[in-house]
């Protein structure tokens, strides 16, 4: 069976390859500069807001009021954190489901 690829000098294709060699470890060195400054994003601790803010307190109210049907009496808000409450979340939804293994007869 014959090659379908068309034969080329072994120089020239050494230097396309040396050339794309040398591409991609730039495109490499790039996109590490780009992990490392993600990951420092990330890492960085982020600002809480330290008070809410009046509209946010209606929302919160009128949502509360629409649920229960009366206006409740709000004692205390607090912003939490979601990153790990979130994930046990996650978790315990997934730990919910029984998968039982599908038998082909």
């Amino acid at each position: 069976m014959a090659s379908s690829i068309p034969p080329q000098s072994t120089a020239a294709s050494s230097t396309e390859v040396l050339q794309a060699l040398a591409e991609l470890r730039l495109e490499i060195a790039h996109l590490g500069d780009r992990l490392t400054a993600l990951e420092s994003r990330a890492a960085a601790p982020r600002e809480v807001a330290a008070e809410i803010s009046d509209e946010l307190l209606g929302a919160i109210v009128a949502a509360t009021s629409a649920y229960l049907g009366v206006r409740p009496r709000i004692r205390q808000i607090g912003l939490v954190g979601g990153g790990s409450w979130a994930q046990q979340g996650r978790v315990s939804i997934h730990a919910s489901h029984n998968i039982a293994p599908h038998h082909d007869d």
